[in-house]
């Protein structure tokens, strides 16, 4: 409830999106991409936070492993009170979307428009030229896993890209009604949050008009590294004290976050 309280004082809704590496959304299957998206009502602001996968967290029961690996064990539920107890950030909304899903939805929405670098184009069939290209659902998901021409922090900027797409095209009213299409999209998804709660929430970002989100990748790169651990794997590990505050301010105190950062 206190945390409820603050996101409220501060005019805050942090949402969890995450797209699942498999067709089981209850559990069973890793968080392959995890962003907050917070709407911050007070500063007309939209924000979006990737969290990398491989961050070396606590998981309560299951000891010390790679953030993704919560939602495998227990689903969303897991995966919030792990993002709350070691990031510090209260998220009590979710969606989630598979692989197989989150095309479909795309589609629903009639593709969406990214600009593709030419580095990209060999990564997505059916593209052939760079530059601004509508991408269906397949296009889509094969565009927002790139990793391999770069890194997976890169994969997570293309994630957060293709959210932002999909707002704008909310917010210049080209997808038609919103309740029609948040009941279509609701049957491709888990979420705690009933078609008239993601319709109000949705007419709140969209009144925002924040075209141009401002994102960041938790941890932050300043403070962390890669880390080979046996039996682990490759793993983030992270500079909690630092990376807990920068995180706080960029969703709770964006202004101070601003000024502290020089962003």
């Amino acid at each position: 409830m206190q945390d409820e309280r603050k996101n409220k004082k501060n005019g805050i809704t942090n949402i969890l999106l995450v797209g699942v590496d498999g067709n089981n959304m209850e559990k069973g299957n890793r968080s392959d991409a995890m962003m907050i998206a917070t709407i911050d009502e007070k500063n007309n602001d939209i924000r979006i936070t990737s969290l990398a996968r491989d961050t070396y967290v606590d998981i309560e029961g299951y000891g010390t492993e790679k953030l993704t690996h919560a939602y495998a064990y227990e689903g969303a539920s897991l995966l919030i009170s792990t993002i709350k107890n070691n990031f510090g950030i209260d998220v009590d909304k979710y969606i989630a979307v598979s692989f197989e899903s989150f095309e479909k939805i795309i589609d629903i929405l009639g593709g969406v428009e990214i600009n593709v670098s030419e580095k990209e184009v060999s990564q997505i069939n059916g593209v052939n030229n760079s530059g601004i290209q509508t991408l269906n659902g397949s296009q889509a998901l094969a565009y927002s896993r790139i990793r391999y021409i770069d890194s997976a922090y890169e994969r997570d900027n293309r994630q957060r890209t293709v959210i932002e797409a999909l707002y704008n095209k909310f917010a210049n009213g080209s997808s038609g009604n919103i309740m029609d299409i948040a009941n279509e999209v609701l049957r491709y998804t888990k979420t705690n949050m009933a078609p008239l709660e993601i319709v109000s929430i949705a007419n709140k970002a969209i009144k925002i008009k924040d075209t141009d989100f401002d994102q960041v990748e938790f941890p932050f790169e300043e403070a962390r590294k890669d880390n080979n651990i046996s039996e682990k794997g490759w793993v983030i590990e992270w500079d909690k004290d630092y990376n807990k505050d920068k995180l706080n301010k960029f969703i709770y105190d964006y202004a101070n976050y601003k000024e502290s950062y020089n962003n």
